[in-house]
């Protein structure tokens, strides 16, 4: 699993002036708080990002604890492979932290500002040459299996989980993005618009899409 800290591997100082662009008065004040004074754990992740604008680097480690799982889960639904999925949340990562000092608090939330950085790479991974392995698939948010199921329930479950993760192969990757951001994330749809950059309409299409393909899938796979 992912064990990131950035501390060693970014270059310093920082290439961006944390307020160089015209900044939110959160992040005002969030600098404004003595580093020597700052509890990070507490902290909300909006003023982390400001104070790793400022360059503080033990803020962005704390944001990264917070972050990196997340992330890491919603490439995995797109990639289907492990060892790309945590590239991309940990390249999604550094991204942030280089341009920590443009996240604007009062255009996006921060976690919708990062998914739609790990989702772009995670779509641009997923359209290479390459098997979608289905790692951790979307059938777990579809499908909730009997925790004690006897033999025969057990077997169907797995054959239901089989079928949805064939027919996730088969989908485009902007749809599984979709489908993940909503379904497994638990996005709102303006959040998960945001993170696609799209718009809601947009947003709906792609489900909508998405939704048919795997039920038709899964009918046909029933005949």
């Amino acid at each position: 699993m992912l064990s990131l800290t950035l501390s060693g591997r970014i270059e310093s100082p920082l290439r961006y002036s944390p307020f160089r662009q015209a900044g939110s008065v959160a992040r005002d004040q969030a600098a404004e708080v003595p580093v020597q004074e700052r509890d990070r754990g507490a902290a909300t992740d909006e003023t982390l990002i400001a104070w790793a604008a400022a360059g503080d680097r033990l803020a962005f480690d704390h944001l990264c604890t917070r972050q990196l799982p997340l992330l890491y889960g919603a490439a995995l639904r797109v990639t289907g492979r492990p060892a790309e999925a945590e590239e991309v949340a940990q390249e999604a990562m550094l991204r942030a932290w280089r341009d920590a000092a443009r996240f604007d608090p009062r255009k996006a939330k921060l976690s919708t500002w990062l998914y739609r950085i790990a989702v772009n790479l995670a779509i641009d991974r997923a359209r290479r040459p390459g098997e979608y392995r289905g790692g951790v698939p979307l059938e777990e948010a579809w499908l909730q299996a009997d925790p004690s199921p006897d033999p025969e329930a057990a077997l169907a479950a797995r054959q239901d989980r089989a079928a949805v993760a064939a027919a996730l192969r088969e989908l485009p990757p902007r749809q599984r993005a979709a489908l993940a951001l909503a379904y497994d994330r638990g996005l709102s749809g303006a959040e998960a618009a945001a993170a696609l950059d799209v718009t809601q309409r947009a947003l709906e299409g792609l489900l909508r899409r998405g939704r048919l393909f795997l039920l038709a899938r899964l009918r046909r796979g029933k005949e």
